[in-house]
């Protein structure tokens, strides 16, 4: 039962930002979302707040209430949050960006084929919140599970 703390930090903080997602879309649209709409919202990358960031920073916070933010697992955890963030900021934003070109340049030579799916990624402003959101859900469940 060691792992378990952990694995409910990583999706309450995942649950939260996706979730924030989707009442942002309600509010943008002014309206309920359809079951497509919600399951769509819920399970898409990209969007305000980031939920990769905040699944990860809330696992590593909760590692580092456990453990010791010193920790060497905490330390590793830290690691490759910072690499998902990373990748989520640049890699994945510029993929993104570089798709919905894709598309709109295909679109306007009449290119038949099916469109390049967009996998966007994150602004610094989206990772911020998801990290505000993911230290807040660790600290909560690293002190649940102490």
């Amino acid at each position: 039962m060691d792992g378990l703390g952990g694995l409910v930090a990583f999706v309450v903080g995942w649950f939260f930002a996706q979730s924030a997602k989707l009442l942002g879309d309600m509010a943008r649209m002014g309206r309920p979302l359809k079951k497509t709409e919600l399951i769509d919202g819920f399970l898409r990358s990209g969007g305000m707040p980031s939920g990769h960031t905040a699944s990860f920073l809330a696992l590593t916070t909760f590692l580092g209430v456990q453990n010791g933010f010193l920790s060497q697992i905490c330390v590793l955890s830290l690691c490759v949050s910072i690499i998902v963030i990373y990748d989520a900021i640049n890699v994945r934003y510029a993929v993104g960006e570089q798709g919905k070109m894709l598309n709109i340049i295909a679109m306007d030579h009449n290119y038949k084929k099916s469109k390049v799916k967009v996998v966007e990624g994150h602004t610094v402003s989206q990772v911020i919140v998801g990290a505000i959101i993911g230290i807040a859900f660790g600290l909560l469940v690293g002190f649940a599970f102490k």
